[in-house]
């Protein structure tokens, strides 16, 4: 698939994934939900080790470090309440948990609603998923029930890693490797990603005519490389997160978020 129609799709952007395949189940009347199969057998991949999921292969990020990403959360709840997760914890859908496809298991994350609804929350990836395009987390029941997201299925977020855990021994005893200041550093906007090289710098260009600044960032999943678009030189977030507000407000990309460089 690739994108060189007037508005540009990222669903291709974050393309790591778990071990729980999943299907999305879509009616008039009811907020989706992801389908679940029971866990594989062989162990979650550590960072930068790469697996293959419904034909897909994928990668586990090395770490957390800057992880700052926009999109749409879902939850799941009572079908697998009690099943295993992909780090092998018993899934405690009443617990702060959450599976996510491309961070490193135990990273604890904050997660946003984008929209002004119920309260932000902090919970640990224990998990994989969700597989659908337009989702980038999965919550459990308590943290969807804080986020007030319970009867929508679905609510828009900002999702922010806050470190990995370290076992000190126990494993109740758990400490973060320091916190980052994720406020600060490089950032850019995320446009568009393109399976064909040349539709990509055709954007590049305009963008840079445009904005000034735009560069192609390149990701190689195994099977098929894709081009990623990303526009922009910010060093504050808040900056960054204001133009891809406007580039959204201009009605050209439907799907833009924000990236640390």
């Amino acid at each position: 698939m690739d994108c060189s129609k007037k508005r540009f799709s990222t669903s291709f952007i974050l393309p790591y994934s778990l071990f729980f395949a999943a299907a999305i189940a879509l009616t008039s009347c009811a907020a989706p939900r992801a389908l679940r199969p029971p866990p594989s057998e062989a162990p979650p991949p550590s960072g930068g080790q790469s697996y293959r999921v419904m034909g897909q292969t994928y990668r586990v990020l090395g770490s957390s470090k800057g992880y700052v990403e926009k999109g749409m959360a879902s939850w799941y709840g009572t079908k697998f309440h009690g099943r295993k997760t992909a780090n092998g914890e018993i899934y405690d859908m009443e617990k702060f948990t959450a599976a996510h496809r491309i961070l490193p298991l135990g990273t604890y994350v904050k997660v946003k609603r984008t929209d002004g609804k119920g309260e932000s929350v902090v919970v640990k990836i224990n998990d994989r998923g969700p597989f659908v395009d337009n989702r980038v987390i999965d919550l459990s029941r308590a943290a969807a029930r804080q986020l007030d997201m319970l009867n929508e299925g679905v609510a828009p977020v900002l999702v922010t890693a806050l470190g990995e855990e370290i076992l000190q021994g126990k494993t109740d005893e758990i400490t973060l490797r320091p916190r980052l200041d994720y406020t600060a550093g490089e950032f850019s906007v995320q446009v568009g990603a393109f399976t064909v090289k040349e539709n990509a710098e055709g954007l590049v260009r305009r963008m840079k005519d445009e904005h000034g600044t735009a560069y192609l960032s390149l990701f190689e999943r195994g099977d098929m490389d894709f081009f990623r678009v990303r526009v922009g030189k910010f060093t504050m977030r808040e900056e960054a997160e204001r133009f891809m507000d406007q580039l959204l407000r201009s009605g050209e990309f439907d799907h833009v978020f924000v990236v640390a460089r």
